[in-house]
């Protein structure tokens, strides 16, 4: 599928109808989900893998994931609400992707790849560790995933930790719109990094 293809469908998965800011409801934009799944695509392939999207919102990146011929796709999400428009805008997509409502932490769906962009921690310090101790726990091949900047450090050192292997840290321009009432400004960029981790069980 051409990225122009894959982003258009994206477009058309809805954003959250009323974002909750204790879970930082922002939904992942449809150009870096789908640049995130492409490169999971780059780094080993989704066609025929398993995969898992924690955090799943609305379901962009696990649609991407199967739309790439991933098989099974699992999204987690924690949002009963939002569960019920990721599974509606996966069956307007035509693809098979099972939802399940339920905390990352208490997830149990090994996978080859993980996808995820978990929250940023604006509004509670290190929201994203327990994405991250699931996605390092879970992944049998790689994750896939966007992070502050500032969360560089932490990464790295938690990929050490799990001898997992960073294949590629890349910096993007993250353009966030004004979305929770707490927001003064109408837009805002953010230093974010895509990231490509192989981990240490991925097959020989």
């Amino acid at each position: 599928m051409r990225r122009s293809d894959l982003v258009r469908v994206l477009a058309d998965v809805p954003l959250p109808e009323h974002p909750r800011p204790d879970l930082e409801q922002v939904a992942t934009p449809a150009e870096p989900a789908a640049d995130l799944a492409l490169a999971a695509v780059r780094w080993g392939g989704l066609d025929g893998r398993s995969v898992l999207d924690l955090g799943a919102g609305t379901g962009r990146l696990a649609i991407a994931a199967a739309l790439l011929g991933a098989r099974p796709v699992t999204a987690v999400e924690i949002d009963p609400d939002l569960v019920e428009v990721a599974r509606a805008a996966a069956r307007r997509a035509g693809v098979d992707v099972e939802v399940r409502a339920e905390d990352v932490r208490r997830t149990d769906v090994p996978a080859d790849v993980v996808l995820m962009n978990p929250p940023f921690g604006a509004q509670r310090a290190h929201a994203d560790r327990p994405f991250w101790d699931t996605g390092f726990r879970l992944a049998r091949w790689s994750i896939h995933a966007y992070a502050l900047a500032d969360s560089r450090t932490f990464i790295a050192r938690r990929a050490v930790a799990a001898r997992a292997h960073v294949l590629e840290t890349l910096p993007v321009a993250w353009d966030l719109p004004r979305i929770f009432p707490h927001h003064t400004r109408r837009r805002v960029t953010l230093a974010v990094d895509r990231w490509a981790i192989r981990t240490e069980n991925h097959p020989p």
